[in-house]
């Protein structure tokens, strides 16, 4: 099984290198940087097309660890402005000389999770560190005019956010009334060098349109680290709602709900869902939890 660099302080793992001086472990100084800062970078132009693509046409793109610019420029090809964030300062420097004079590229040396999120409306694309995969994508949850999110990411992470499995983590149920999140394809280890673990996938985060009942700019998102306050006209308490739903102190989720809302009324949410009562927490689509929400809070 592969094993998880969503969260903790994992990064792909390097072949070692053997012999030579300044070298500890195997490994260079230099190598142990990368392995710190997860620095695998997408060699595949047919990869790097997929990213683009799957980002699409963008006035303004923040992307999070830059590396060599191999994305950063194909990303420049298309959208308006790219603001690459690399806090290795000998890639940030190299990137920047490379993207001189041209306009569409600024490189900044620093923390992409240390940055102000802008004010106008703004995409994210890149190949982030997996090791911070959960802190990124707060991050761009709790953006008020972020559009969308691209993001190159473990496989597993995308596939467990997206409902692959066939399961559907809390932190989509929470936020699917707001975002959509798709598996938009996959990569195979062999696009990157130096060559990791596992195989990656494109993971896109995109933000649904502004209607009655769903969040709109400046207001918190459930599931964020956003206060714990309503996330927009229509839905109050749908964070509470959803969390109570996972505890799974019933055992399923409709014996869960009948320890907190009237037997009739969760019989009735659960036939205006379509769902079976039997259905396991993490089977039931976020579609319909929004449906049992309005049900049972109507």
């Amino acid at each position: 099984m592969a094993q998880s660099f969503a969260h903790g302080n994992h990064s792909h793992t390097q072949r070692k290198i053997r012999g030579g001086s300044g070298r500890t472990g195997g490994r260079t100084a230099r190598d142990r940087d990368r392995r710190v800062l997860s620095q695998n970078f997408l060699a595949d132009p047919e990869a790097v097309a997929l990213v683009v693509a799957a980002t699409g046409r963008h006035d303004l793109v923040l992307e999070p660890g830059a590396g060599e610019g191999v994305l950063t420029r194909a990303l420049a090809r298309t959208c308006g402005q790219v603001v690459g964030y690399e806090i290795d300062p000998l890639l940030a420097g190299k990137l920047a000389a490379r993207t001189s004079g041209g306009g569409r590229v600024r490189v900044v040396r620093g923390d992409f999770l240390a940055a102000r999120a802008p004010r106008e409306p703004f995409a994210v694309a890149g190949n982030i560190p997996y090791a911070i995969t959960s802190k990124i994508v707060d991050w761009c949850l709790r953006a008020p005019a972020l559009t969308s999110a691209t993001l190159v990411t473990q496989l597993e992470y995308a596939r467990k956010r997206t409902g692959d499995f066939g399961r559907w983590s809390m932190l989509t149920v929470l936020t699917w009334p707001w975002y959509r999140w798709e598996l938009a394809g996959r990569i195979g280890r062999e696009a990157f060098r130096p060559v990791p673990a596992v195989d990656s996938a494109i993971l896109r985060i995109e933000r649904r349109a502004a209607t009655p009942g769903r969040a709109v700019p400046g207001e918190a998102v459930p599931g964020t680290a956003g206060p714990r306050e309503t996330a927009g006209p229509g839905l109050p308490g749908y964070r509470d709602f959803v969390e109570y739903g996972f505890t799974g102190l019933g055992g399923c989720l409709h014996a869960t709900l009948r320890l907190r809302y009237p037997a009739d009324r969760v019989e009735a949410a659960f036939t205006a869902a379509g769902v079976d009562p039997g259905t396991v927490v993490a089977h039931v689509h976020p579609d319909r939890w929004r449906v049992l929400y309005e049900h049972l809070h109507g």
